[in-house]
């Protein structure tokens, strides 16, 4: 699809100055996702709403820390030992003398964020910061891949009854695309609650049985209360990074962060559960002014959109059934 003389590839590279690489081990099932900004740096802000998650350079978001900009994001699975990747990260952007000058040296800010995967694949093999150096290697301007890749290789979703009973989540990219302004998302979905679309319909997500496809809508069941929540708080995240070409603080991104997060209420049913570990981070690549209501909106729109997709291209890679797998289900996107 093209806009004026620009591609547009409806993923977060449509935000000028956005790259991004993956690094998927496939026989594991596992991986690392980075997402860089322009090599100065950005402005950017953050919105937790997890009760288990598991972080790195964090801080540097918070409006009262002195560091001003962050230099990318870095998502992986393998849990906190899964952190490791972002050495690889920060190593790889001081070779390429990115990052805050200090006493002649660079510090990069890559905020790094974790799924849990160590119960999809082979939970004895973690991203590292040799994976961490090979997503940077594959940096690239779109059209990026999605679905089972990535952070999003061992994802899944819909754990009412446990993974056994869940479904395959993912990595997915929109974006909203004006004559003025681009708006776009990235999201690792590995949800407690089922994928809808949103009108309510499950697209993937908890099965009445693990040898069935039939899905159980754990919102109603929850709901009716003839089911009730699993108490494991480690298993479940989602992971979001927003980019805009406007211009914003680390306050006002922070605030886009916390809206735009909300609107996967939409599509995740439950969400922001207490044993999920969603966040959310928004960078501001731009320098023109824009409206935060707007951007807040479009950036809730790439959300709602690069969940499903997520589910909608993913594999399940014969482990767990993914939305293609399910009958009368695996049409387009």
């Amino acid at each position: 699809m093209e806009a004026g003389n620009r591609i547009i590839h409806d993923d977060i590279t449509d935000v000028p100055g956005i790259r991004v690489g993956h690094a998927s081990d496939l026989k594991a099932k596992t991986g690392v996702t980075v997402i860089l900004g322009p090599p100065w740096g950005v402005p950017a802000g953050f919105h937790s709403g997890g009760t288990a998650t598991s972080t790195r350079q964090f801080d540097s978001l918070r409006p009262l820390h002195l560091v001003d900009r962050a230099h990318g994001v870095c998502f992986c699975g393998g849990s906190a030992f899964g952190l490791d990747a972002a050495g690889g990260v920060l190593a790889w952007l001081e070779e390429q003398e990115i990052g805050i000058p200090v006493v002649g040296k660079v510090i990069p800010i890559v905020p790094t964020a974790a799924v849990f995967d160590l119960n999809f694949g082979d939970g004895s093999v973690r991203p590292d910061a040799a994976m961490g150096r090979e997503a940077c290697m594959s940096l690239g301007t779109g059209p990026i891949e999605q679905g089972s890749v990535g952070a999003g290789t061992g994802a899944s979703v819909g754990k009412l009854f446990g993974i056994a009973q869940g479904m395959k989540g993912g990595l997915g990219s929109a974006s909203v695309v004006s004559a003025d302004l681009s708006v776009a998302a990235l999201v690792v979905v590995n949800a407690y609650g089922d994928v809808t679309d949103p009108y309510g319909d499950v697209l993937a997500g908890a099965r009445s049985q693990a040898d069935l496809l039939e899905l159980a809508n754990a919102a109603r069941l929850l709901k009716e209360g003839t089911a009730v929540s699993r108490q494991v708080s480690v298993e479940n995240t989602t992971l979001a990074v927003i980019a805009v070409d406007a211009a914003m603080d680390k306050i006002a991104a922070s605030r886009v962060a916390t809206q735009a997060t909300l609107s996967l209420g939409s599509v995740i049913r439950p969400f922001h559960s207490h044993i999920d570990g969603d966040l959310t981070i928004v960078l501001a690549v731009g320098s023109k002014a824009a409206d935060p209501q707007r951007v807040a909106l479009m950036a809730s729109e790439a959300l709602q959109r690069a969940v499903i997709k997520a589910v909608r291209l993913c594999d399940g890679f014969g482990i767990l059934p993914a939305w293609k797998d399910l009958p009368a289900r695996g049409g387009s996107q």
